[in-house]
């Protein structure tokens, strides 16, 4: 906490002991000791005065374009200006800056199908979101963003198409933990010339951990990291510079620039293993959430996120539903921000009475009803559930009571049973979970009993591995035959750093896990470690 903070504290504090928690900034008082303890300026507050772009010296799109969250007649498009992004505030003064968009069906913008201006505001650290509409369904579209003598680099999407409609295929790539410090963003330079229809980032965009001088493994021979990254991120400054520095990455800005994304958190873009308002060190939590509201604005501020997801506070409500025509639905969850606390501390751990209370969740029962109603309502062939962490049974050891990760949903088996049975009673056949965080890539059959190998095959689970965290890793990590042996429903287990694409079509989906050998050092190669495919109506993984 900042100065500032640790001499407001205790009214911060007082004021929050009268507040529920999902109630802490609705009350005047209380919102005005959060935004001066975290420099949070109120939100929508337009009071600077007008930057005259024409004296903006220096390229000022140095952190790239990105889009997300497609519709069949919309996508959301961001940019953030930053002409010294390493330096506090962008190296822009607090004005506001006019910023002019467009939309083209053409690379050279011969066509324009959309434009637009719209207001960087210094409250929100010189980004924009714009929800360009009025789009026709199932398009490519190029866009770009202008201010005074300067353009950014183009970047390339595209709409999801007609919600009756029935596409051929989709291809979706997922990508998760990308740790500056442990090397160089290569997969999205291979990901940036792939042929994907759309990315699902599922969690730690970033690391809040110090990055030293020299970037960690990368140990920069050309350049040296302003000493300000060298510490854990608390503030909304910390995490603002932060993102500046990985979005700074050209691999990363070539993805973005590339596919539309859509994003969901896990824990490191705010605090390892937090549970709701409990943080790692037990921080009492109302300076736990001083520090969520941080670091969920500054998540929405630097990713294209629509103004759905514009965080209250502490809160921000980021599961939400996309659609791929009637091919696929996609619910996309947020598994750390609603749980109950990890059972037994957030380690391994043989499951017991209080993991297994049945009044445990991993989604909270509000986010668990929406998904179970959106199956219910569901017509697309795959229902496709990109989320966090490891959804299937992983057992740990070779005991006949192994321990199980208390932080994936083995830690809260109560939650996963009711979601299977949600899934079982809402009649979907083609259930498919996405999950990143383990920085390993894995390839689940989703048993209907994970203690019986001859049960039914209830669904899919595909797990990517990490971009960057965990270094180079290996093809078989040191505990390779324990896992593969404790987990037969496990069909795949692989170390390396890469992501996996997702192939859906009317009669199967088809998973690659394509990998890089190392990543301390830039320019590896590609290529595809395994496939997998399961059938429509056919749950069940076999090698392609």
């Amino acid at each position: 906490m900042t100065n500032t903070g640790q001499q407001h504290a205790p009214e911060i504090r007082a004021a929050a002991q009268h507040l529920g928690r999902r109630r802490f900034l609705t009350v005047t008082g209380a919102a005005a000791a959060l935004a001066f303890a975290t420099n949070l300026p109120t939100a929508g507050v337009a009071g600077a005065a007008e930057l005259d772009a024409r004296r903006i010296a220096d390229n000022p799109f140095t952190l790239g374009v990105a889009s997300g969250d497609p519709q069949p007649t919309s996508v959301l498009l961001w940019t953030r200006l930053a002409p010294a992004p390493y330096e506090p505030g962008g190296g822009l003064p607090r004005q506001r800056v006019t910023v002019q968009w467009e939309v083209a069906h053409d690379a050279r913008f011969r066509r324009v199908a959309r434009r637009g201006t719209v207001t960087a505001h210094p409250e929100f650290s010189h980004t924009v979101h714009v929800e360009a509409d009025h789009l026709l369904p199932g398009r490519t579209y190029w866009f770009r963003f202008r201010t005074g003598s300067w353009i950014s680099e183009t970047g390339r999407t595209r709409t999801a198409p007609q919600p009756v409609s029935r596409p051929g295929s989709l291809t979706l790539a997922a990508v998760s933990c990308q740790a500056y410090h442990d090397g160089y963003f290569t997969a999205y330079k291979h990901l940036a010339q792939d042929d994907v229809d759309v990315v699902f980032h599922l969690g730690d965009y970033l690391y809040e951990y110090a990055v030293n001088a020299v970037g960690g493994a990368r140990n920069y021979t050309d350049r040296t990291l302003p000493a300000h990254f060298n510490k854990e991120t608390k503030t909304l400054e910390d995490y603002r510079l932060r993102y500046a520095l990985y979005k700074h990455e050209p691999d990363l800005r070539a993805a973005h620039a590339a596919h539309p994304f859509v994003v969901t958190w896990d824990d490191h873009e705010t605090e390892n293993n937090y549970a709701d308002d409990i943080s790692e060190n037990d921080d009492p939590p109302t300076e736990f959430l001083l520090r969520r509201a941080a670091a969920y604005r500054a998540y929405w501020e630097n990713q294209p996120l629509r103004r759905a997801q514009l965080p209250s506070g502490p809160d921000l409500q980021l599961y939400r539903r996309l659609t791929w025509g009637r091919l696929a639905q996609f619910d996309i969850l947020d598994t750390r921000q609603y749980r109950s606390d990890q059972a037994y501390g957030d380690k391994a751990h043989v499951p017991g009475p209080e993991s297994d209370d049945p009044a445990r969740s991993i989604t909270g029962a509000t986010q668990e009803r929406w998904l179970l109603d959106g199956w219910r309502r569901s017509n697309a062939l795959w229902n496709v559930v990109p989320q966090q962490v490891a959804f299937s049974e992983r057992r740990l050891d070779l005991n006949a009571r192994a321990k199980l990760s208390m932080d994936a949903w083995d830690g809260y088996r109560a939650s996963r049973n009711r979601v299977l049975a949600g899934a079982e009673a809402a009649g979907v056949d083609n259930l498919m979970v996405l999950t990143g965080d383990v920085h390993v890539a894995y390839a689940f059959d989703i048993k209907d009993d994970f203690d019986d190998p001859s049960s039914k095959n209830v669904g899919t689970e595909i797990v990517t591995t990490s971009v960057a965290s965990g270094k180079d890793g290996a093809d078989k990590p040191a505990n390779w035959d324990t896992l593969t042996k404790a987990n037969p429903h496990m069909k795949f287990y692989n170390g390396r750093r890469g992501y996996v694409t997702v192939t859906l079509d009317r009669d199967s989906a088809l998973a690659d896990y394509k990998t890089v050998p190392m990543i301390t050092k830039p320019g590896a190669p590609i290529s595809t470690a395994a496939s997998f495919v399961t059938e429509a109506g056919n749950p069940g993984l076999h090698p392609a």
